[in-house]
């Protein structure tokens, strides 16, 4: 990833916390595609987690596990274009493995979640929805009119819902619950998405013709 024009803009990066870490990656000899692919596994292993959370016991364990998971994916996607950038490693095949990796972890996250739930086709709908945003953001930039990383359901907005909700249903058996709050979640981030891309192509069409 070595286009800097259309980069996600992230506080983030600014941390001191994720400079330490950046500088620890350059000492060693990975690659931003190597880590864009551990994001994936991270996300493979988050949507594994949250399946199990509905088919087996301890539940708890899986979810907490599903959690960590949808934030390694985060961290991932966020140390890969940095050490492509800041390290100068950004290669020529960059640009599928910044993109490909981020939705193939959508599906198999928010899948896990559907498939633990036993709601299959709504799993597919935020799925959809959310590779409908990331089309609209790279048809903008086809346009020649930048990517427009714009909510109220972009990536990082889906992955702190997902987790989130995965923390708080650890709790349900206090009250006797059984995935009404990951089953909300996946319906806001279903609309949610809906309405990104909406917004996304509104904002688009404005800006072309101007």
């Amino acid at each position: 990833m070595a286009d800097t024009a259309n980069r996600r803009p992230l506080a983030s990066r600014q941390s001191a916390w994720a400079a330490r870490a950046v500088r620890w990656l350059i000492s060693t000899r990975i690659t931003p595609n190597q880590i864009s692919i551990m994001g994936m596994v991270a996300a493979l292993a988050a949507g594994l987690s949250f399946w199990a959370a509905g088919i087996l016991p301890w539940r708890w364990i899986f979810l907490l596990l599903g959690a960590l998971g949808c934030q390694v994916r985060l961290l991932c996607n966020l140390f890969d274009g940095m050490v492509a950038i800041e390290a100068g490693r950004a290669a020529p095949d960059g640009g599928f493995w910044n993109e490909f990796p981020d939705r193939v972890s959508d599906l198999f996250i928010l899948m896990g979640v559907a498939l633990g739930l036993g709601e299959a086709g709504l799993g597919w709908a935020a799925v959809s929805f959310a590779f409908l945003t990331a089309y609209v953001r790279e048809l903008g930039v086809n346009c020649g009119a930048g990517a427009d990383f714009a909510g109220p359901m972009a990536k990082q907005h889906r992955m702190a819902l997902i987790t989130g909700a995965a923390l708080l249903s650890i709790a349900e058996p206090l009250w006797r619950g059984q995935g009404e709050i990951l089953r909300f979640a996946l319906w806001l981030v279903a609309v949610g998405a809906a309405v990104t891309a909406l917004r996304r192509a509104y904002r688009l069409v404005a800006k072309l013709r101007r």
